[in-house]
């Protein structure tokens, strides 16, 4: 399957093939520099070794400025030019700090992306973020730069760890969430373990999140407006992942249950709604509860990229396939995170 879709800042190709078969069409060996971090370097060293490949730390504390540098220096010795390719291959670090660099070096150049994660194909891979964390605060810097390609082979989920399965199906359940009450009935039908045996229902899986995050895209490259919807559970999330160092799956997970129960107080969601979510987490093996401190939370929180001057855009749900953007006072967020704290304590 293969299709492509026109943004403002570029078109992507959307490609679900065989890795090692399609990039040898799509990335020339002598003009290409492949991105990756040092975990796939040693799990597929075979598909390396014939590129100019630079290999990163694994892992979310290396997305830093720090890393970009290293990069940008090996890309030098490396004699990458205006017409070289950049492809990231490896998870949403990866991906981020591709796009990143692709898009500032000589002022930018190509990139391409093949998602070696579940949460990178259904998520981090696509709508064209690329960012870098600055100390405790997550892509606070960054570009808004499609990738030429995004090629999926779901034969790479065979060497992912079970942590990272359930780190992806949170962004899967939040795509249900918000925009599609019929795949979260269906994702109550199934686990991780049907998913991982099925690869066609895994692809059609990811399909799916893909076309919802590109609607969504299409419709407001820039996030000026119903792009923000994308943030649900992030608001919260964010600031449980930086402070505790948790996978952003599982922190995004916490963060739905707090967008809940600011969505019970703002706009009257059902308490059902949240009970039924829960289930749903635990069921793809993702933490519903968590010792935090509201108040540390809080001091992260208010530096979130999505704050304005004393308040900040939440994304709330009004019911399950239905979400609203809601411009609230921190207090109430900071009473949602009490509130959230008191449950997971008792």
């Amino acid at each position: 399957m293969q299709y492509s879709l026109s943004f403002p800042t570029g078109e992507v190709n959307y490609i679900f093939s065989n890795a090692t078969e399609a990039m040898a069409t799509l990335a020339d060996k002598d003009k290409c520099v492949l991105i990756t971090d040092a975990n796939l370097a040693a799990l597929y060293s075979s598909f390396f070794k014939e590129y100019k490949t630079i290999v990163l730390p694994a892992g979310e504390t290396n997305k830093t400025l720090e890393t970009v540098k290293i990069v940008a220096e090996q890309l030098l010795e490396y004699e990458a030019h205006r017409n070289t390719l950049l492809v990231g291959i490896g998870g949403g670090v990866v991906t981020d700090i591709t796009g990143f660099i692709a898009s500032i070096y000589m002022r930018g150049i190509s990139f391409g992306y093949v998602p070696t994660s579940l949460l990178g194909m259904a998520d981090a891979a696509i709508g064209g973020k690329n960012g870098v964390n600055l100390g405790l605060h997550k892509n606070i810097l960054g570009t808004i730069q499609q990738p030429k390609f995004i090629l999926y082979d779901v034969a790479f989920l065979e060497t992912l760890p079970h942590e990272e399965w359930s780190n992806g199906f949170a962004e899967i359940i939040k795509y249900a969430c918000l925009f599609d009450e019929d795949l979260y009935r269906k994702l109550h039908q199934h686990t991780i373990d049907f998913y991982k045996q099925n690869g066609q229902a895994l692809e059609q899986l990811i399909a799916k999140c893909a076309d919802w995050k590109n609607k969504t895209v299409l419709a407001d490259e820039k996030e000026q407006s119903s792009r923000k919807l994308l943030n649900f559970g992030h608001t919260a999330g964010h600031a449980i992942e930086t402070l505790h160092n948790l996978p952003h799956g599982h922190a995004v997970a916490l963060g739905m249950i707090v967008a809940c129960i600011v969505s019970e107080k703002v706009c009257g969601l059902n308490k059902e709604v949240k009970e039924d979510l829960i289930e749903l987490l635990e069921q793809y093996d993702l933490p519903t509860q968590f010792s935090i401190n509201p108040e540390r939370i809080m001091e992260i929180l208010v530096m979130d990229k999505k704050r304005n001057r004393d308040n900040i855009d939440f994304i709330v749900l009004t019911k399950i396939g239905e979400a609203a953007i809601k411009t609230l006072s921190f207090d109430i967020i900071q009473q949602a995170l009490v509130s959230f704290a008191h449950a997971s304590n008792n």
